[in-house]
């Protein structure tokens, strides 16, 4: 077992790291950028280290000053969290030759994975049903143009290196191509340093669907079930929930085990998640992320298994003591993510939080690591907290989470609680008729 892990990250993630570590008596080290330095991950780790000046890419995206972090507090794990360096396989590498455990999968996974079109063309080897598109990013826009055609609209075009919703454009006919092609590529390769795009037909009303996979070093990999990530906005995830409504036994249990299948087919280790896209009664692998997931904690909920521990006891060669029948399902689980935002035009909010009361009572858990004083920065994602409920049934566990909502008390910032409240009320929620369209439904049209 490790003696001492460092967290490459910030905020309520870095928290739940230490947590997990604490638990299992491993000592851990804190890496804070100036701006972060009166943050709860740098009071309760054991050791504090800083690495640079606010903006991320001098700090949490500086690969050589995180690894002189570990190498001078002699850490022998990085647990990378979530965002920031937790997919790059570059960083994973660099802690491979530097003898560093990186906790996750090996860099060649990250990199295979983590490139869209590889990835969709491994799965489609693996015989995990796939959407139509190209198979290889396309080179020109009369490629894209004729391909587009031969798939027929509408389409979307996405950045092959990236995600979160960066370099990707929805073209419904050939006169919007063009432009859409020159605004995707561009956008590509200022987020991600490379303007691949590739093409797949795009589903007009989906919905989104996950599966947490685990594995160990054994060859062993099971399911965690899934998760349903429809309500987004700007393909950022705003509401997760597990079990999803939306299957039939049947149905979870073909598209768990085709996630299986795919994650065994490429040697996967640690925590990672197969995204589908799932429309009339059909599922097509989207991408996977090779980390773990800001929605992990309604998995904990479901299963009862700590997805941290797990990662840190799979990186440090410990055989998995689950196999698949282990796993049920216990109840629902509800997590809305607290951002530091305007609710309905969501734009970020920074600013020193007045007044921070979370909410309490049974079946209730709050990830965050904002406090009273606490201030939000410009320089980082907006999300300050993550307010997750269980219940025995799915009706049981919306009105705990309207309860939670309605107690969560934040001050000096604006959130977007209003917005989830407003969620929560909304009739097709409530009858878990959801998409990924769901937010633009039911919010004013400008």
């Amino acid at each position: 077992m490790f003696r001492k892990i460092l967290i490459a990250n910030r905020g309520e993630i870095a928290l739940r790291v230490i947590w997990a570590c604490k638990e299992l008596g491993i000592k851990t080290v804190a890496v804070h950028s100036e701006a972060d330095s009166d943050s709860l991950h740098v009071r309760f780790a054991d050791e504090s280290v800083c690495i640079g000046p606010s903006p991320s890419h001098q700090s949490y995206l500086k690969i050589p000053s995180i690894i002189a972090a570990a190498e001078i507090s002699n850490a022998d794990a990085i647990h990378p969290g979530y965002g920031f360096l937790s997919e790059n396989p570059e960083f994973a590498e660099v802690c491979r030759v530097c003898n560093i455990t990186f906790i996750g999968p090996p860099p060649e996974i990250i990199s295979l994975m983590g490139n869209k079109s590889k990835a969709k063309n491994v799965m489609k080897e693996a015989g995990v049903p796939v959407l139509p598109g190209s198979s290889d990013p396309v080179n020109d826009y009369e490629e894209a143009l004729s391909l587009a055609k031969e798939i027929g609209f509408p389409v979307i075009l996405k950045a092959a290196a990236g995600g979160g919703g960066k370099g990707m454009r929805v073209v419904y006919s050939e006169k919007e191509m063009e432009q859409a092609f020159k605004m995707a590529k561009s956008e590509a390769g200022a987020s991600f340093s490379d303007d691949s795009i590739y093409i797949e037909k795009y589903l007009e009303n989906p919905r989104h669907i996950e599966v947490q996979i685990l594995g160990d070093k054994f060859g062993n990999i099971i399911h965690l079930n899934e998760r349903e990530c429809s309500i987004q906005r700007r393909h950022q995830k705003l509401l997760e929930e597990a079990p999803s409504s939306a299957l039939t036994p049947l149905l979870r249990k073909e598209i768990c085990e085709t996630a299986v299948k795919g994650a065994k087919y490429v040697g996967y280790q640690n925590a990672g998640t197969m995204e589908f896209l799932y429309e009339k009664n059909k599922f097509y692998f989207m991408e996977m992320n090779t980390r773990i997931q800001v929605e992990h904690p309604v998995t904990e909920n479901i299963t009862g298994i700590d997805l941290i521990k797990a990662q840190i006891l799979s990186a440090a060669n410990e055989k998995m003591i689950y196999n698949q029948d282990d796993i049920k399902i216990i109840g629902h689980s509800i997590e809305c993510r607290i951002n530091a935002e305007d609710p309905y035009r969501f734009i970020p909010c920074p600013g020193k939080i007045s007044t921070f009361h979370i909410a309490g009572g049974p079946g209730v858990r709050v990830d965050t690591a904002a406090y009273s004083g606490y201030v939000v920065s410009p320089y980082y994602d907006s999300l300050i907290a993550k307010l997750i409920v269980r219940a025995h049934t799915r009706q049981d566990c919306i009105s705990r989470m309207k309860r939670a909502l309605e107690s969560f008390i934040i001050e000096g910032v604006k959130t977007n609680i209003p917005l989830h409240l407003k969620i929560l009320e909304t009739k097709n929620f409530k009858e878990g008729k959801l998409t990924t369209k769901f937010l633009e439904e039911i919010l004013p049209q400008k």
